[in-house]
Order: C-alpha cells, then structure tokens, then sequence
C-alpha cells in the first residue's frame, strides 16, 4: 500500500504545488495530493480488510469491528512535498487496540520514501527491513558523539519554546539533524543514519510505522519521565544512548510549552 500510494504521490506531482488548505496554522499546509493519497489508502484498506478501522491524518477516524486499526500518513513531510525537498513518505502501520501511541500494540509498519524509492518495514517481533535487508541500530555511544534528529511543531509559541530546548541539546552532542518527515527519521535511526531522534507533538500516524521499524531494529522508543512515546515526546535510539537524552531533555524541561 504503502509503495503503490508513493508511486500516485510521485508520478502525479505537478511542477508546481499549491496549497490547498491549512490546518493547525497558516504554516500547517494540505496539498491536493494529501488527499488523494489517503483515499487510495482507504480503498485499498476497504477492500482488503472491510472489518477494520481507520486512522487517517486528513480524514480522521472510520469505525471498525475486528480491534485492529490502520494508522496511516498520506504524506508525511508535506511542507518538503510543497517546496520539492526530497524528505517525504507514505506512512502506513496496522495496531491492536485503541489508536493512540500510548496504549495501541503495534503489529506492522512500512513507510515508503518517496523520493528515492525506498522502503522500511517491520513486523512485531520479526525485525526491521529497508528493502528487504535487515537493518540495525548503531550501538550505544556518549552524546557528544550522536548524531541527532529532531523537528518542530506548527504553532508559534512551541516552536519557541522547541528552540529554548534545541539550545540545551545542541551543545551536548555531535550535531542535529532537521529533515522534515518524522516517519523517515525514525526509519533512519533504526537504519543507523542517525543515531538519536526527539521530536514533541507526533500525532499518531507520525509516529505508528516509523516507531515500529526502529524498534524491530533495536531502538528503545520511549518518552520523558516514564512514559510510552506520544505527542508529549517521543525519543528513538539505541538504549543506553536514549538514557542520556531523555536525562538532557528531561533537565531541559522538553515535555512542557513552558520554559524553566
């Protein structure tokens, strides 16, 4: 699903992309292609798993009967699709339970780059693959030698707030990484390209693939003060390495729009 939404998303890019509406904020953006994404997502679903229920980034919720739930992103990076920066995918993921990152059970995920037409994918408890070769995350280092990805929210008071943050951790480790696309940054931790990944205000299709593939390949995926990795935060990497960041971002106070 995920490569045949990616092919529509590639081949039926016009040279020029419009905005074709906002959601949390002017910057926020929808393109025609989000949405045509996610109704080639939801025929297929409907087709092959009429019982289960939907969750989508453009149209919400569709009930279901079976307790499984499929937790997609059309186009995860759209302000990239709009500006032709190469860092978008199709996110596509099945859960057990209800869909929220804290309580669902993840039982497979893909996500497709678009761009360069590559695919990582994972099954619970059956390990991670980009382009059916398995893949692992880099062992444990000291932060001042990780390389960590992070990204930002829409709304302005977060993303100063993110920055006030960014400051803390910058200095700590090797560098920082911003591609655009939350799905791909997870799957190139579980790739090794990056070491570390922290993001605040992951929505669910953000996170359900991506968190998947990076744990199959042996990232721990939390958040700050004991909790499961949501929308407060969400850090990937190797364990002892997400140890640390979550003791700086924590230090930090990166769970909260509010400074120290």
């Amino acid at each position: 699903m995920a490569r045949e939404a990616g092919a529509l998303v590639r081949d039926g890019r016009p040279e020029r992309v419009e905005v074709a509406a906002t959601k949390s904020s002017a910057v926020d953006v929808v393109t025609a292609m989000d949405a045509e994404s996610e109704a080639l997502l939801r025929r297929i679903i409907a087709r092959e798993r009429p019982d289960d229920a939907i969750l989508g980034e453009e149209e919400g919720a569709s009930a279901g009967t079976s307790g499984l739930t499929w937790v997609i992103d059309p186009i995860d990076g759209t302000v990239n699709y709009l500006y032709s920066v190469a860092s978008y995918a199709i996110s596509v993921a099945v859960v057990a339970g209800p869909p929220d990152p804290e309580r669902w059970t993840a039982l497979a995920g893909a996500v497709h780059s678009v761009v360069d037409d590559r695919t990582w994918t994972a099954g619970r408890g059956e390990g991670a693959t980009l382009d059916g070769e398995p893949v692992a995350v880099n062992p444990a280092g000291p932060l001042a030698t990780s390389l960590v990805g992070t990204g930002f929210g829409y709304d302005a008071d977060r993303r100063r707030r993110q920055a006030q943050v960014l400051v803390e951790v910058l200095p700590e480790v090797r560098d920082i990484r911003r591609l655009g696309s939350a799905a791909i940054d997870l799957c190139l931790v579980a790739s090794g390209s990056l070491d570390l990944y922290y993001e605040r205000g992951l929505n669910p299709w953000d996170l359900a693939a991506g968190a998947l593939v990076a744990q199959e390949a042996g990232a721990a995926v939390t958040g700050l003060r004991g909790r499961a990795a949501g929308a407060e935060m969400t850090v990937a990497g190797a364990p002892q390495s997400v140890s640390s960041l979550v003791a700086l971002l924590e230090a930090a106070g990166a769970d909260s729009d509010v400074g120290r």
